[in-house]
């Protein structure tokens, strides 16, 4: 299988990383393949308590490899209909998998955000940003619409109107305006990037990890339930987390004035 994504399992902590920096790490065949594999694979690690997922080299991920979309034009219309209905298919199923793992998914970004690395980043529950990285999702220059959950997350997560500015225009933005439209949690300077975001995932990793995959799903499901159904699912969730380790752990670290020891059970 491809090298285009490397997993590296250090502890509690799996470090996804996208591996084509010579082409700033674009999206091809062989990394939508090798990118539902990992993500698969991170489905069956349960002793893994957080996610990190990066891009090698100076940048995130430029999008989709636009020298393979322009090979596909040597095939008829049809057959390249087909044929990225496959693609997306697949890569859609990555996207899925990483919403509904039940932990913290972490994304750190620096350099180019672009068209399908800025659906990747906005499929993450968490994203810190280098001070140099830009974004746009730029489908709209190649004659085409998002993918990879972009036109579900960013209304969502910055509203309809700058969404549509976002998706039609396809205008470069840099880490602050990304933070202030509330696509990245934080901004840091590139120099602090890899201190910062390894605080960050190793806080994450000390975690209630069975509580964040609960809250995580609440959070997710919570724009589709009306408040009676919402508030039973909360419900539920709390029923559930105050019969696990963690929660007595946590309870009596509170009184007795001590940080709770957490063991993500």
């Amino acid at each position: 299988m491809s090298d285009s994504i490397l997993l590296d399992i250090d502890g509690a902590v799996a470090t996804v990383t996208l591996n084509r920096p010579q082409s700033l790490n674009s999206l091809n065949l062989a990394m939508t393949a090798k990118l539902r594999e990992v993500t698969e694979q991170l489905e069956s690690l349960a002793h893994i308590r957080v996610v990190l997922l990066r891009g090698a080299g100076d940048h995130f991920m430029a999008g989709g490899d636009i020298k393979w979309f322009h090979a596909a034009l040597d095939h008829p219309a049809e057959e390249r209909r087909h044929s990225f209905e496959r693609l997306l298919a697949e890569v859609h199923g990555s996207i899925i998998r990483l919403r509904r793992l039940d932990k913290p998914v972490v994304a750190c970004v620096q350099g180019a955000v672009a068209g399908f690395g800025l659906s990747l980043m906005s499929a993450c529950d968490l994203a810190i940003a280098a001070d140099n990285s830009y974004f746009t999702l730029a489908y709209c220059h190649i004659g085409t619409s998002p993918d990879g959950g972009a036109t579900y997350a960013l209304p969502r997560l910055v509203g309809i109107k700058q969404a549509m500015e976002i998706a039609l225009l396809g205008d470069r933005f840099d880490a602050r305006r990304a933070l202030e439209l509330g696509l990245v949690n934080r901004v840091v300077p590139l120099s602090d990037l890899a201190t910062e975001t390894q605080i960050l995932v190793d806080r994450l990793a000390r975690g209630p990890t069975a509580a964040y995959g609960r809250t995580k799903r609440l959070i997710n499901e919570s724009l589709n339930h009306g408040l009676a159904e919402h508030l039973l699912a909360e419900q539920d969730s709390f029923a559930a987390s105050s019969a696990t380790a963690d929660f007595a752990e946590g309870v009596s670290a509170f009184v007795a004035k001590r940080k709770p020891n957490f063991t993500g059970r």
